[in-house]
């Protein structure tokens, strides 16, 4: 079998092996849908691996460079025919090296809760747990009332940051505002043009208290039932009042921007999890995994 570049033509028999990946779990697997788009972004940010079996395709991987030190691999997935061979950590090597030759110095990925395979697979290929979190979902509404004063100041915003158990906890990543799906470092930078864009919900009285960073908005679903989501990066507070207050201000935000549902990155530990639910904001059922590799 052959590492090398994915191309158009191997679209059907990437698609037959990735339909039915979960066939136990409601939903199907992502990969048939974003394929094209994947390999036609392919080059210096990114690159999508296939291994070659000759009149088959046995596995897929994507890189990609989310900053000048850190990358994210994503998508990897063995056709069942050619499992136990070595497949996965071949995929693996070759997304790591790929990053590694841009100057990537850790590589990361997302992995559920549930998908045990998958857990043990990173865990073989050298990845070191890093961190999890959950989905809160504040229903968009107009009429919601934050209580605390809102704020643009990023810098302060920052200053909480860098002091918060969110922060200790995630350590210091948050969804990436280019890449679906990824995680990376927030920085002082982000935080700056989330504010310029009007995109910083932040919350404070004497100081900051809660905050979160509108990352975009997108559709989801068919023409028939299309709903469109708004996207927050990360949703960060030090007690239970600034909790209920964050998810108003999201609730409020993500109404004026037109958004139908949304989801905010929150840390999973009960703290966090158990003042959204007080909040009587629903929460995800599970949490993701977030591993992750040392390449320097």
């Amino acid at each position: 079998m052959d590492l090398r570049r994915a191309r158009e033509e191997d679209y059907e028999a990437v698609a037959a092996f990735t339909r039915e990946t979960w066939p136990d779990r409601e939903g199907g697997d992502y990969i048939p849908d974003v394929y094209h788009e994947w390999i036609a972004d392919d080059g210096d940010g990114q690159m999508t691996f296939v291994m070659d079996a000759g009149d088959d395709v046995a596995g897929i991987v994507q890189a990609v460079v989310l900053s000048p030190w850190e990358g994210w691999t994503q998508g990897i997935r063995v056709n069942p025919d050619y499992r136990e061979r070595g497949v996965a950590t071949d995929l693996t090597e070759a997304a790591c090296d790929w990053l590694r030759e841009r100057g990537v110095t850790v590589a990361r990925h997302m992995i559920f809760s549930w998908n045990w395979a998958s857990l043990g697979l990173s865990r073989g290929a050298g990845f070191e747990p890093a961190t999890e979190f959950r989905w809160a979902h504040p229903e968009p509404n107009p009429d919601a009332d934050p209580v605390l004063a809102t704020t643009a100041d990023a810098d302060a915003t920052w200053r909480f940051w860098t002091r918060s158990g969110a922060r200790t906890h995630l350590r210091g990543l948050v969804l990436d505002d280019e890449e679906s799906w990824a995680l990376s470092e927030l920085t002082r930078e982000r935080l700056r043009a989330a504010a310029d864009d009007g995109r910083l919900v932040a919350l404070r009285d004497e100081s900051v208290r809660a905050f979160a960073a509108r990352n975009r908005t997108y559709e989801r679903g068919g023409d028939d039932d299309a709903e469109t989501w708004a996207e927050y990066a990360v949703g960060a507070w030090v007690d239970l009042e600034a909790a209920e207050a964050l998810c108003a201000a999201v609730a409020r935000d993500a109404a004026a921007v037109g958004a139908d549902r949304t989801r905010v990155l929150i840390p999973e530990r009960v703290e966090w999890v158990s003042d959204a639910a007080a909040a009587r904001v629903a929460v995800s059922e599970e949490p993701d995994f977030v591993l992750e590799r040392d390449l320097s």
